[in-house]
């Protein structure tokens, strides 16, 4: 058979959304519990978790999962059927285990219609099929359950041990000059995590930290750029890192490229460009042709920090629909720590 088709992610985030959408244009004041839930009247929206997890004999796994919802067209639809939607969720799993230098992933798409897909604010559960993401009432504790026969997790997260960081302005993350190409976004940078994971048929009980990241908007990349590195870091002196460079299509760093360091106690500092020195140091090539930059050299001089980011493993590239690289990352030099990278 032909092989899929592999869409870039310029593609999907750099399209000219329907003016029915809304736009991230300012800030705004975000409202909890009701943001953790969706937000239809933007096109797009994701909920990301990835995290970094050992068993008792010190056996490491990462894991990312990311429930995506994407709007097809603004507004509601007929309700001459229960099965007609403008939405539709599209998952991503994915377990890197390091030990064994194996990346296992999959990719599930269904309606938000029928009971097939969808979110709810009260209690808190997002779906797709039998992957969810629940919480109390509270937004204290966090339950993932998501699986194939092949591979698995059930994990719980505590929410209320991380600070919840409102990234760039108040919220809003401007990813260009454009009015409008930004996201609303916030994270829950260090979740302890404790749970199970089931590779074929075997089961191993782990514990570590997970990241939550949290964005909705209708449109972020322009005609000159062609994605992002993401790095999200948790540093063995109790601080999170996270900065993402937004990349040109020639490969160049763009002065809209943003970060944010959160103290031990929560507080949280701005990073731009100009406070980051970030430079790939070591590439690899995927199966599909695509060269990524999975070792960086990354330091802040005003913190002290100056940091070398390597890949657990490089074959940590995602085989779904959009083409990108996701994985565990190990962190060293000043300080040491465990993270997630994201090339896209």
């Amino acid at each position: 058979p032909a092989p899929a088709p592999v869409l870039r992610v310029a593609q999907v985030m750099g399209a000219e959304p329907d003016p029915g959408f809304a736009r991230a244009l300012e800030p705004r004041a975000f409202t909890f519990p009701r943001d953790h839930g969706a937000h239809p009247e933007y096109a797009v929206e994701w909920w990301y978790l990835t995290g970094n997890l050992q068993t008792g004999s010190g056996r490491r796994f990462g894991y990312q999962f990311t429930l995506f919802r994407v709007g097809l067209r603004p507004g509601e639809p007929d309700r001459d059927s229960a099965w007609r939607t403008r939405q539709v969720y599209m998952g991503h799993l994915a377990i890197s285990d390091a030990d064994e230098a194996r990346h296992h992933s999959a990719e599930r798409f269904a309606r938000a219609a029928a009971g097939l897909a969808g979110s709810q604010i009260t209690p808190f559960s997002v779906w797709l099929g039998p992957w969810t993401l629940q919480a109390d009432s509270a937004f204290d504790r966090l339950k993932l359950e998501a699986g194939t026969d092949a591979f698995g997790l059930q994990l719980q997260l505590q929410a209320s041990a991380s600070p919840l960081v409102l990234q760039g302005e108040r919220g809003l993350s401007r990813k260009s000059a454009a009015p409008g190409n930004a996201s609303y976004y916030y994270s829950l940078t260090r979740l302890p995590t404790r749970g199970e994971l089931r590779i074929g048929e075997a089961r191993y009980t782990v514990k570590g930290d997970s990241w939550m990241d949290r964005e909705w908007s209708s449109s972020a990349l322009a005609d000159d750029q062609a994605g992002w590195d993401w790095f999200a870091l948790q540093l063995d002196d109790g601080r999170d890192l996270m900065f993402y460079r937004m990349r040109g299509k020639q490969g160049e760093a763009q002065r809209f490229s943003r970060g944010v360091l959160v103290g031990t106690t929560g507080e949280s500092q701005t990073l731009t460009l100009e406070d980051v020195e970030l430079a790939p140091t070591r590439y690899w090539q995927s199966a599909k042709g695509i060269a990524y930059p999975v070792a960086w050299r990354l330091a802040v001089p005003a913190d002290d920090i100056d940091l070398r980011i390597q890949a657990a493993f490089d074959d940590q590239a995602m085989e779904t629909a959009v083409a990108y690289w996701e994985g565990a990352v190990n962190v060293s030099g000043s300080h040491r720590g465990v993270g997630y990278l994201e090339l896209s």
